[in-house]
């Protein structure tokens, strides 16, 4: 009946309109009647519309509340395999914050370090990589903006991932002391406490993003051997957009061999190897001007730098100081030089990885430093020396003195590493050679090397990390993280290594100003690393050194002693 009321209104206002020829007195009494009926038959069809109207909103209401409870239903299920998000109720709900949608496991990153600690330097990589990095972890959107924990660090960054900034912590408090490493008749003690405390780095990266550029500044509380200095540990610019390539320009840590290129978040020991730390202060250590960039891939790894000055290296404050090496303020030529790292990864499957490669360094030109501030002419020189790899302000057994009219320093050598499952066997050897000019004047020449194990007792084995070209450390998935009412204890490794490092050189020499007696030093450790979660790790060492006779007053007749470090780390 309904359907036909639009044909019957349509006829009845064509018939007024047709009526429109009639005389005036019909027309007037029958137009009222016709246009009253027309307004009902609007109204009629205004109310059938509207009806009809709620009914579809209803139905479609309906419709998209069973579709929510669906997809809901599905990304809990998901969830649940794959533990990749976790939905958190609490209190009213704000409809500016929205935590993500789950996503796709197909467009997620696989992080190969997945629940190791993170680094303890600003995060620089690709914006491709940051962008999937914080889409792949729990995030919070509030306002535009992405607040959430990328591989563990606390970042805000804008929706497309163009602008961010991230903010770490690598926190290492060291405290223990030595036992019967008392100085014969003779000698000087040494600062050698039988207890103390130094707050080895208290780092706090920050790293400033647009799309493929990186500022990284990274200032250190915990800048010196002894507490108390402040520095800067890098502050640099970086380009990343050229594939799994990173150039750089600033204050950096250029990475010369296999131990200094892992971060210090997973050092198998405390300190690296005596050699190692040697090599790298020639031309490369922290806070060095650098130039230069890295390139990586599964199966080998590159990088070169142009290196200049120390921050802070010509700062007349630091003369009396051991900060990065000293400081001089009557530097009159800086020092320059350079390094490049070649590492290789021949053999990469589920049990095994081999990494082989060669690391070498040289300062082309030493820092030319006056005696004072009035002086016409300045000279150059060098001097190496190593504590007995505790560093809580100790003295040095080994060490070579001033080696004056140093031309040029450079080392090279080469490295190897293997890991089978949860064992990691690695070394490294260098030779460090000084170049001097003068009459009479002989090079001098020193060596070093190392052997390091690791066996992961459980928890995530130690893993090859391909950005770096070196050994990560252990990982403990968030299923493993310390809770001991579900029987879990996060990953505990068992670690020892073998250091030596000989200062001597030309012994025998008739000349004596090439005569340079700096002593042997051996030393052996052995220590335990626990990590309850991904971001807190406990160290316990003991070492055991032997030092040859030296030229210092510590070590006169040479010395033994024994050492137990502790170390509280948190790295965020």
């Amino acid at each position: 009946m309904m359907r036909c009321k639009p044909v019957i209104s349509s006829l009845a206002f064509a018939t007024f309109l047709m009526g429109g020829a009639a005389p005036v007195a019909v027309a007037s009494s029958s137009d009222d009647a016709q246009i009253r009926a027309l307004r009902l038959e609007m109204a009629e069809m205004r109310k059938e519309m509207m009806g009809q109207i709620t009914t579809l909103k209803s139905r479609l209401a309906r419709t998209e509340t069973s579709a929510r409870k669906q997809d809901r239903m599905s990304s809990a299920s998901a969830r649940n395999v794959h533990a990749g998000h976790r939905e958190i109720a609490s209190g009213p709900v704000d409809p500016t914050v929205q935590f993500n949608e789950p996503t796709s496991i197909s467009s997620r990153i696989h992080l190969a370090n997945a629940g190791t600690p993170t680094s303890d330097r600003g995060d620089v990589t690709s914006w491709k990589a940051f962008r999937a990095a914080t889409k792949s972890d729990e995030n919070v959107h509030v306002g535009g903006m992405v607040v959430g924990f990328p591989k563990g660090r606390f970042t805000v960054a804008s929706e497309d991932g163009a602008y961010g900034l991230s903010i770490g912590l690598a926190f290492h408090e060291d405290f223990g002391g030595f036992f019967n490493s008392g100085p014969r008749p003779g000698e000087a003690r040494g600062a050698f406490n039988s207890f103390t405390t130094n707050m080895r780095r208290l780092r706090i990266p920050f790293s400033f993003r647009y799309k493929n550029w990186v500022a990284a500044v990274t200032p250190d509380f915990g800048a010196n051997h002894n507490d108390g200095y402040v520095g800067l540990y890098e502050g640099n610019l970086n380009y990343t957009g050229l594939h799994n390539t990173i150039l750089t320009v600033g204050y950096f840590q250029p990475r010369v061999t296999e131990e200094d290129s892992e971060s210090s978040n997973d050092f198998f020991t405390l300190e690296r190897p005596s050699i190692t730390d040697m090599v790298r202060n020639i031309a490369a250590g922290d806070a060095r001007f650098s130039v230069g960039a890295l390139h990586y891939e599964k199966r080998w790894w590159i990088a070169g730098y142009f290196t200049g000055q120390e921050w802070g290296h010509r700062n007349a404050s630091d003369m009396g100081s051991t900060y990065y090496g000293g400081g001089n303020g009557n530097t009159m030529d800086s020092q320059t030089g350079a390094m490049l790292r070649v590492a290789g990864r021949p053999v990469a499957t589920k049990d095994w990885d081999v990494h082989t490669g060669i690391s070498s360094i040289s300062s082309f030109r030493q820092a030319c430093n006056a005696a004072n501030a009035n002086a016409t002419s300045c000279s150059r020189s060098t001097s190496f020396g190593q504590r007995p790899e505790f560093d809580i302000g100790e003295a040095n057994l080994s060490a070579t003195g001033g080696i004056s009219n140093a031309a040029q320093v450079w080392a090279a050598g080469p490295e190897l590493g293997v890991r089978w499952k949860r064992l990691i066997v690695k070394g490294e050897y260098y030779h460090v050679g000084v170049q001097r000019n003068g009459p009479g004047l002989k090079s001098a020449g020193f060596q070093g090397w190392y052997g390091s194990a690791a066996y992961t007792l459980f928890g995530n084995p130690r893993m090859y990390n391909e950005k770096e070209g070196a050994f990560g450390a252990p990982g403990v998935s968030e299923n493993q993280e310390f809770d001991p009412a579900r029987n879990h204890w996060g990953a505990l490794e068992v670690v020892g290594h073998y250091s030596v490092i000989d200062l001597n050189s030309r012994l025998n020499d008739a000349y004596a100003k090439n005569v340079i007696r700096g002593g042997q030093q051996t030393v052996w450790t052995g220590g335990l690393n626990w990590y309850p979660n991904r971001h807190f790790r406990f160290m316990l060492d003991y070492s055991h050194f032997i030092v040859s006779r030296s030229e210092q007053a510590t070590n006169i007749y040479g010395r033994t002693g024994n050492s137990i470090a502790a170390r509280v780390q948190a790295g965020f």
